[in-house]
């Protein structure tokens, strides 16, 4: 084919393929808001622009036509380098300033190959576009953040083929131009815009499936940044706010759940908290109460539970624990409380009845009951043998 006739057919494919390829990043961009994307869409209608002045250039053979279909072609290629280095998981618009830093470097793009256009003819030019494409689509596949998806894969797959094949365009120009076969070359340019254009189909299809790939693994991370917030919520829920032990709905919860127990149950409640509080006050009361808690929480180990119950009754979950290190523990808890002090008020010795039941193999409610009415015969005989505070 001669070079100063142009093959139509080619041009209107070319065409076409630049307007699909910059609507289907168009749309992924718009649902996205990815600046790789955005970068990609850019491409595409800069190479719809290149592809007019190329035709240009082969219907009349004017190098004056080279000029402008280098700057746009080139342009392109920039874009494409930007958008490998931004990433497909970028959305800062930061990311754009990469195309204003490249740009500089395209005048000497331009001048660089309209020289090589104007000594060497426009074959040393289509072999010099190739070599530049070929490595751009090579730094695009090296750079793209590899992800497990089939569409990620594809679209790579796809990059590494682009690369292949403009590099074997570069190396067929340089054969048909040492072989003495240079007019050929325009034949083999139009027939490589049915390749190209194929790939670039495979490129863009693998594109969207990347881009949904993407959606399905954000809507998992937000199913588990949901989850956690309703464990944090749930968690929250279930705190008393004065004690920062577990509440009685969560004890009530835990009873219900939980079949067989191993480990030992533990109910305590205050002696004479009533006096207590009537002769020191609510607030003395609820500091108590809080620092009861704080015991608590620190006097049992980490796969332990602790809950208020109701007023200035608490229950113990030790897991795993026999019945006599399980009332050691709660011997020295009593003990502590003798050496109680209240700001403003200095000693004030507490005391606490307590009752442990094991639970080995049997339900957790059962146990429950059954250190309840320990602690509460405790109770009785104490009250019996002491005067009030």
């Amino acid at each position: 084919m001669d070079p100063s006739i142009p093959d139509s057919t080619a041009f209107y494919i070319q065409e076409i393929g630049a307007l699909l390829f910059g609507m289907v990043f168009l749309f992924l961009y718009r649902q996205s808001k990815a600046v790789y994307f955005g970068l990609w869409t850019i491409a595409w209608v800069l190479r719809f622009l290149a592809a007019i002045f190329g035709y240009e250039l082969l219907r009349t053979s004017h190098t004056g036509w080279l000029a402008p279909y280098a700057t746009f072609e080139f342009a392109f290629v920039i874009v494409l380098i930007s958008a490998a280095r931004a990433g497909f998981a970028s959305s800062d618009v930061k990311d754009w300033r990469t195309v204003l830093r490249l740009i500089a470097i395209l005048p000497m793009f331009v001048a660089l190959v309209w020289a090589i256009g104007q000594v060497a003819g426009l074959e040393a030019y289509q072999t010099t576009h190739a070599v530049v494409l070929g490595f751009v689509y090579l730094y695009s596949f090296f750079t793209l953040r590899r992800n497990q998806g089939v569409g990620s894969r594809v679209f790579r797959f796809s990059l590494l083929l682009l690369a292949v094949a403009f590099l074997e365009h570069a190396f067929i120009f340089v054969y048909l131009y040492h072989t003495g076969s240079a007019p050929v070359w325009a034949n083999y340019l139009h027939q490589e815009t049915y390749y190209d254009f194929v790939l670039h189909c495979v490129l863009a299809f693998a594109a969207m499936a990347m881009w949904s790939e993407s959606q399905i693994d954000r809507i998992r991370q937000l199913e588990g940044e949901l989850d956690h917030v309703r464990r944090e919520t749930r968690q929250t829920l279930d705190l008393d706010r004065l004690t920062g032990l577990f509440n009685q709905a969560a004890l009530s919860r835990r009873v219900e759940e939980t079949g067989d127990f191993g480990g030992v149950v533990a109910v305590c409640d205050m002696d004479n908290f009533k006096d207590v509080n009537d002769r020191f006050g609510h607030l003395v009361g609820n500091e108590i109460l809080r620092n009861i808690g704080n015991l608590l929480q620190a006097s049992i180990r980490h796969e332990d539970e602790a809950f208020r119950w109701g007023g200035d009754e608490f229950v113990i979950l030790f897991h795993n624990q026999r019945g006599d290190v399980a009332r050691k523990r709660m011997t020295e808890i009593e003990q502590r409380l003798r050496d109680f002090r209240v700001r403003g008020f200095g000693m004030m010795p507490l005391s606490f009845s307590w009752g442990t039941a094991e639970a080995w193999g049997r339900p957790l409610r059962d146990a429950l009951e059954e250190a309840d009415r320990n602690m509460y015969t405790l109770k009785r005989s104490r009250a019996a043998e002491r005067p009030r505070l």
